[in-house]
């Protein structure tokens, strides 16, 4: 698994009026200027390739940056570690300003733990490996970001990708990494497992599949809520139209920031079969992919796992404690059916069920 994520767009932009970057990244890393404030969003779609880089942990750490904890205006239990480039004027007003945007974006107690890194454009370059289109990345709650706009591109639309990454990272998925994959609700939302099975989608691909990479789709979707809810026109330039999000989507990332899943759930059935009855179900609702497991305690009963039109998913078998267990991965499936078949004489068992 991989931990870097980037946001990168390429130098050719789809109009005139966009100045190139260039002449103005360089001047940015030898001469000192005011960081501007947050700004609206304002994306502009690029053309051409998207390609990846790394964040540079010894290139970060020889920086002299300044800043560091800001409290959020209205809650000075809520702050935010902002550390600004040198290359920038010295201005702590700024860094109070950011982390009050970082407070504004939907999140929870993930944003105690995230160092923002604020530099000008040719000095991100440098940061995140760029390739000259880089704009941000971010790895293990460190982001980095450019602190003026360029390609068109503001930074608090940097600002909102990357920290997506970083809500991602603090979530749990399992089995899978949430990071590469998104979160459960909205992985599941938008058929992550069963996209990956079908080869169009490519969970934590920083290269040549990086438009269809789960990741991206995840972090842009984050970008586009927060943008959604300043009442900014949705763009997405990014990432595959396949992932652009509709409203299911948007509201499965915002509970899995305001209402996390951390773990999954087990609940236990006892059951007495009928008089002449061999045959016990029980239809169990799915509603989010990951490890399903069955563990029947009377070992002489058969029990099986169904989908919803019969076939038979999964079947238990023998543990050390003469009982029976299943394990099911779910993928897509919103019901299952548990079966269990009478065995001897002994009408009684309590059957355990674990789901995400």
């Amino acid at each position: 698994m991989t931990s870097r994520r980037t946001l990168e767009l390429v130098a050719l932009i789809a109009t005139a009026a966009v100045a190139a970057p260039g002449a103005g990244a360089a001047a940015a890393v030898t001469s000192t200027r005011t960081l501007a404030p947050p700004a609206p969003a304002v994306f502009v779609q690029p053309v051409g390739t998207i390609r990846s880089g790394t964040l540079d942990d010894r290139h970060l750490a020889s920086v002299a940056w300044r800043g560091g904890r800001y409290a959020a205006t209205g809650s000075a239990a809520q702050s935010v570690r902002i550390l600004v480039s040198p290359a920038y004027a010295a201005d702590g007003a700024v860094g109070e300003r950011w982390a009050d945007f970082f407070a504004s974006l939907i999140h929870g107690s993930e944003l105690a733990l995230v160092t923002v890194y604020i530099a000008p454009f040719g000095e991100v370059q440098d940061l995140c490996h760029g390739d000259g289109s880089t704009l941000g990345c971010y790895q293990a709650n460190k982001l980095v970001m450019i602190g003026d706009s360029a390609f068109g591109i503001e930074p608090s639309s940097v600002a909102a990708h990357e920290y997506g990454h970083h809500v991602a990272n603090n979530r749990n998925n399992a089995p899978w990494p949430a990071l590469d994959w998104g979160t459960k609700r909205w992985a599941t939302t938008v058929g992550i497992c069963s996209r990956v099975a079908a080869g169009t989608a490519f969970p934590g691909d920083e290269g040549a599949e990086y438009t269809r990479n789960p990741s991206e789709a995840f972090a842009e979707t984050y970008r586009v809520l927060n943008e959604r809810d300043r009442g900014l026109p949705l763009n997405w330039p990014i990432v595959d139209p396949s992932f652009l999000p509709d409203t299911a989507a948007l509201e499965a990332v915002r509970a899995d920031v305001l209402q996390p899943w951390t773990q999954p759930s087990t609940s236990t059935v006892r059951v007495q079969f009928k008089r002449r009855r061999r045959i016990w179900a029980l239809k169990l609702s799915t509603p989010l992919d990951g490890d399903l497991a069955v563990h029947l305690s009377n070992g002489s009963d058969d029990v099986e796992l169904r989908a919803q039109e019969g076939a038979v998913l999964a079947k238990g078998s023998w543990t050390a404690g003469g009982a029976k267990s299943l394990s099911f991965r779910v993928c897509g499936q919103h019901s299952v059916t548990i079966r269990v078949t009478r065995g001897r004489a002994d009408r009684r068992f309590a059957l355990a069920v674990t789901r995400p």
